[in-house]
């Protein structure tokens, strides 16, 4: 009788360890030693958070391309957010309103941290679809841990999804004629996009540890996320790291030449940056020549000097320098460096050495201008050279409840779409309806499908179609009557 209740004891105590061990994050070997994350919220999801994919950029390492990791000891508890880049402070108003930014870590230089969401970690024979997610921000500012970028429903739909965070700003993208002398390749700046393209390279060497397929990547962003999914959808050295990409609210082909882009809302006309950003990169030495005016000036005369400064001093140099001088500082956007970035965007599709992959590429119906006609030029010349490309157009204006009266954003407006594509939705302020959870149900379906089968629709085919020549279809994203009454009328749900 008692071999019989300890034996049933026994089964009871396994049967227990096996439900307990499903919550509990598998410990895998990567590059620089053993990790273990922890259980999202969505059953049967992991997510590894704040894991190194180079070495901190700092001391000697400042303005140098991304190191390899530093190895570690133990095992790794992927359980806190890695640091974001450093940046300006965030003071309520507009997007911090709309993003609520939660309890991250301090911005630091040593900000060269990842994050994945996995159903498979440890299946390294899974071989799921991976998604690289890249945030915007105009290159100064953001991280991959916001929390409309919470990504535990993609990997629900089976695609283990990274987030990156890389160096902004005067750190990210300052050029300069000693830098470029010291450097082994003989060009500065882009670091920033050097930091993307070493996470792509993590991704291939270690993706399968968390069951991802590293010959099935798919890279993503948005805004200035966007623009660098378009560097490196033209860089030599990007392109053996992805399959596919999707870019989202950086425009198409420069077709509307000297538009005046601005922010939903009527605000200023876009800073140069920006438009940059959206249609072509600094020269190397237009580049030089602006961090080095800047440096002399904030009396950071050599390479030493520069290193030893301290980080807000660097930060704060480009805007004193205008503010004292009235001229332009360091301007913050990826470089035609010869290198990391040959040419532009709209040269590299005109002369077809672009990536050969298949393309999805979108805007907002308030987005920085009018993005219709440039992304309907880059579908159509993607089908000249044989790629499919796939346009759409996010437009459904936000719901308001009239809580933030002073200094909320309206519309269709920039960015507004994120919320949706992650099916994120708990995390904002905003009174959603019924119409809006579909929605985003919708359009996180149809990334997912993208990063799985390179078609939006899934295997079988469905109602969004490529932009042709002859169909410049765009799919359009927007609550259907019913729901847009609902909404008219605040009925919000969840």
């Amino acid at each position: 009788m008692k071999l019989r209740f300890f034996a049933l004891l026994a089964l009871a105590m396994s049967l227990g360890a096996c439900h307990c061990s499903e919550k509990v994050s598998p410990v895998l070997d990567i590059e620089g030693g053993q990790v273990q994350g922890i259980a999202a919220d969505l059953d049967g999801v992991f997510v590894y958070k704040g894991i190194p994919y180079a070495a901190p950029p700092i001391g000697d390492l400042r303005w140098k391309a991304p190191q390899p990791v530093q190895p570690w000891e133990g095992v790794l508890q992927a359980d806190e957010f890695g640091h974001p880049s450093y940046q300006a402070v965030h003071y309520p108003g507009n997007y911090f309103t709309e993003w609520g930014y939660g309890e991250e870590k301090q911005c630091s230089e040593d900000c060269l941290y990842l994050n994945v969401w996995t159903k498979y970690p440890g299946q390294v024979d899974r071989k799921a679809p991976v998604a690289v997610w890249i945030h915007g921000g105009g290159y100064r500012e953001g991280w991959g841990s916001e929390p409309e970028f919470d990504a535990q429903e993609w990997a629900a739909k089976d695609v283990v999804l990274v987030s990156i965070n890389y160096r902004l700003g005067i750190f990210g993208f300052m050029a300069h004629p000693e830098l470029s002398a010291e450097s082994p390749d003989g060009v500065s700046g882009n670091y920033g996009i050097l930091d993307q393209i070493e996470s792509l390279k993590w991704v291939k060497k270690n993706i399968a540890q968390f069951g991802g397929d590293p010959d099935n990547v798919m890279i993503f962003g948005q805004s200035a996320g966007g623009g660098s999914v378009r560097t490196l959808c033209a860089s030599p050295l990007a392109k053996p790291y992805f399959h596919k990409a999707v870019i989202m609210s950086a425009n198409g082909l420069n077709v509307v030449k000297n538009q005046n882009f601005t922010l939903a809302g009527g605000g200023p006309a876009l800073p140069p940056s920006m438009i940059k950003m959206m249609f072509g990169g600094q020269t190397l030495q237009e580049a030089e020549a602006e961090g080095k005016a800047v440096m002399d000036w904030a009396g950071l005369t050599d390479l030493k000097k520069m290193r030893a400064a301290a980080t807000d001093a660097v930060h704060a140099a480009s805007a004193l320098y205008t503010s004292a001088t009235g001229k332009p500082g360091i301007t913050i956007t990826p470089i035609i460096d010869g290198h990391v970035s040959v040419k532009i965007f709209d040269d590299a599709a005109a002369d077809g050495s672009l990536a050969d992959v298949p393309y999805m590429i979108g805007y907002t119906m308030n987005d920085m201008g009018d993005m219709s006609a440039g992304i309907a030029a880059f579908c159509q010349d993607r089908q000249a050279k044989g790629n499919t490309a796939w346009a759409y157009e996010f437009a459904r204006p936000l719901p308001d409840d009239g809580s933030h009266p002073e200094d909320r954003l309206q519309g269709a407006f920039h960015s507004s779409d994120l919320w949706f594509v992650f099916k994120s939705l708990q995390h904002c302020w905003r009174p959603w309806t019924q119409g809006d959870w579909d929605l985003s149900e919708k359009m996180l379906t149809a990334w997912t499908n993208f990063a799985k089968y390179s078609d939006p629709n899934g295997p079988d085919g469905g109602e969004w179609t490529p932009c042709t020549q002859e169909s410049p279809n765009f799919m359009v994203f927007k609550l259907d009557a019913s729901d847009a009454e609902a909404s008219e009328l605040g009925q919000p749900v969840k």
